[in-house]
């Protein structure tokens, strides 16, 4: 998920755990929250 903060915008998972940021923009927030989703289905494919 994708929350705004102070300082931009954070990605967060769902249990609140820091996955990057801050991030000024919320397309690079966005783009950050791709990346994990990607390497997350990834890792359980094998």
């Amino acid at each position: 998920m994708i929350k705004k903060v102070e300082d931009g915008y954070q990605v967060l998972s769902e249990k609140g755990k820091n996955l990057g940021g801050p991030y000024k923009t919320l397309e690079e927030a966005k783009k950050r929250l791709r990346q994990v989703e990607f390497f997350k289905h990834r890792r359980a494919a094998k």
